[in-house]
């Protein structure tokens, strides 16, 4: 048997000449996705170069050299002139059951450029994307409807990726109203309500206007029209009163003043002794690697916005009048962060 040889580990040049050239690569990925040629092999398999051009609608030759260029990062293999997609690059599949076309949609066409504009939040603590569109990035998504569902269905994404399995074996707490707040479509509540062994409990979800015309007729409305109430309004100024207040990935949107102002909503609305259930990462001390870590990018360049540690979530919470009560982990990389109205 032929002794295998140790891969030699590249040197730091290399490694950094590689990171410098992510760009290039998350710009690879969003063409080729968007093309379909990752739907396209999902669904027939094993396919000649040719043929995918041809259905596609794409320069053989370009074509060639980008798959040729995304094959040693796992995403397709070749054999000679044919191309097939393997499991990492399936998830770029329109079918997938965990795709991530519609982020890399969203990511490509909302946050790519913006990116360029790093520097003046550096500077400034601004975000990037308010200097690159010229306001707010919500209110530059909500100015357009086909962003807003763009970007509706990137987050509905992660409901069904990095977030499954969050409510696993988790129980609510005693209330019988539960607002969700800036709740979208009302899925994570509905999903709630539908393990609980409370069929008395009732929902309210409260999001933008736009959020909701279209939120009432999802299918979620539909199938919980007798247990959920939606109700269009702005969580910054007043939300519905309730036993239960849910925050599924909100705070983290918003600046420790801005997250203040949501809190602050819901203590003024809230019944006495309300609990508020909060689903967030947790920044884990160190250096270890963290799908935060890399979203705190995100919310520093678009948003303005943290991911934070669980200290700075107990303090943010104290701030606000609420105590936390505790910290669950879950099959996901996020929490559930429980808390009460003192």
């Amino acid at each position: 048997m032929a002794e295998q040889k140790d891969t030699p580990t590249p040197p730091p040049f290399a490694v950094m000449a590689r990171l410098l050239d992510g760009f290039q690569v998350s710009q690879a990925l969003f063409a080729i996705a968007d093309l379909g040629v990752p739907t396209i092999l999902d669904q027939e398999g094993p396919t000649p170069l040719a043929v995918l051009a041809e259905r596609t609608a794409a320069n053989p030759d370009a074509l060639r050299r980008l798959v040729r260029s995304l094959a040693p990062l796992g995403v397709f293999t070749t054999d000679g002139d044919q191309v097939s997609i393997t499991p990492l690059g399936a998830t770029l599949s329109e079918n997938h059951p965990h795709s991530l076309l519609g982020v890399a949609r969203a990511g490509m066409q909302f946050h790519y450029l913006p990116f360029t504009e790093l520097r003046h939040t550096l500077r400034t603590g601004q975000p990037a994307a308010d200097k690159y569109y010229g306001m707010p990035y919500f209110d530059w998504l909500a100015a357009d409807p086909a962003r807003s569902r763009l970007f509706s269905q990137a987050m509905a994404t992660f409901a069904t990726t990095l977030r499954a399995g969050i409510f696993d074996g988790y129980r609510l707490p005693r209330g019988k109203t539960i607002a969700d707040i800036g709740g979208s479509d009302g899925t994570m509540l509905a999903r709630l309500l539908d393990h609980d062994d409370d069929p008395a409990r009732r929902g309210i979800v409260l999001d933008l206007p736009a959020t909701i015309q279209a939120a009432r007729t999802s299918p979620t409305a539909t199938e919980l029209a007798d247990r959920l109430e939606f109700v269009a309004g702005d969580f910054f100024t007043a939300v519905p009163t309730a036993d239960i207040y849910l925050l599924g990935w909100i705070l983290h949107d918003w600046s420790d003043q801005d997250a203040l102002r949501v809190l602050g909503s819901i203590s003024a609305a809230a019944n006495p002794g309300a609990r508020v259930i909060i689903l967030e990462g947790i920044v884990p001390p160190g250096d270890q690697p963290h799908p935060t870590k890399a979203l705190d990018l995100a919310m520093l360049g678009i948003l303005g916005g943290k991911e934070r540690t669980e200290q700075e979530y107990r303090d943010l919470l104290e701030s606000a009048g609420f105590t936390l009560d505790r910290v669950l982990d879950t099959p996901s990389p996020y929490a559930i962060l429980e808390a009460t109205l003192r």
